[in-house]
């Protein structure tokens, strides 16, 4: 603004392993998602550099990095963004369109199978529940195998049964070899990765990994905060852990600002 110099990422050195889940959590402004839309080819970064394997995407034109968004990375965004006047088969088919792969129909229908939706093809987005456009979101993300799948909010607009089957979902996909980014203000979400960064003003301050204890933690502390918020009783419950206090900072924030939403 004016003179002024916003840097909506600020020195940020990050490297995530073939294979690896990690979540990236933070306040609205933090840098989230100007970071997923750089890792995920959408944006060019205004200095350093960008590797993907052992392709140097900063070196790209324009041309190749839509080649390597389409054949390499998967997106799966909280409002879906489907077609709404075609089916979710065609939705599913749209990314093999561009690589003009054969046989695009029957590998559309075998990702619908793997999210669980191989008998709702034919319907439009208008007649599934968000749980179901989600899924057909992310069979649209691996229709082309991608090696790296980058997920903004994905449990945001679902309510926390369907956020769950979600979940499972991610899960599956990971444990078939496929990299996920995850983006949440939701930390009993974050916590479900093996890794979750916090970031801050453009910054990386806290980039841990999360074993067994401190999820547990985690989604305990996140319970009962959410008990506190509606009852309005009793002081906050502290977790034992300094990370988990240090993570659940944040999500009472988020929190409290949810039930302000949802009071106005």
């Amino acid at each position: 603004m004016g003179d002024s110099v916003v840097h909506a990422l600020d020195g940020v050195g990050l490297t995530i392993q073939s294979g690896e889940f990690v979540s990236i959590t933070g306040p609205s402004g933090s840098g989230k998602s100007t970071l997923m839309h750089i890792v995920g080819c959408l944006d060019r970064p205004t200095s350093g550099a960008l590797q993907l394997g052992d392709k140097v995407i900063s070196a790209m034109s324009d041309k190749q990095l839509a080649q390597v968004r389409n054949r390499e990375i998967g997106f799966v965004f909280q409002t879906f963004n489907l077609i709404n006047r075609t089916t979710a088969l065609d939705n599913v088919t749209v990314p093999l369109i561009y690589t003009r792969r054969s046989y695009a129909k029957k590998t559309a229908e075998a990702a619908l199978e793997r999210v669980g939706l191989g008998a709702r093809g034919r319907h439009k987005p208008s007649e599934l529940s968000g749980g179901e456009c989600q899924r057909v979101a992310i069979a649209r993300a691996i229709v082309n195998n991608p090696k790296l799948i980058l997920a903004d909010e994905p449990t945001g607009n679902l309510d926390s049964r369907t956020g769950k089957q979600i979940m499972r979902i991610f899960h599956e996909l990971h444990d078939s070899g496929i990299t996920i980014l995850l983006v949440t203000h939701e930390m009993d979400v974050a916590v479900q990765a093996n890794r979750t960064i916090h970031m801050l003003d453009g910054k990386i301050v806290q980039d841990i990994a999360v074993d067994q204890s401190y999820r547990e933690q985690i989604i305990e502390a996140v319970k009962a905060t959410e008990m506190h918020l509606h009852r309005e009783e009793g002081p906050f419950p502290p977790p034992d852990d300094e990370r988990a206090t240090a993570a659940l900072q944040h999500e009472r924030r988020g929190a409290s600002a949810r039930t302000t939403d949802l009071a106005e």
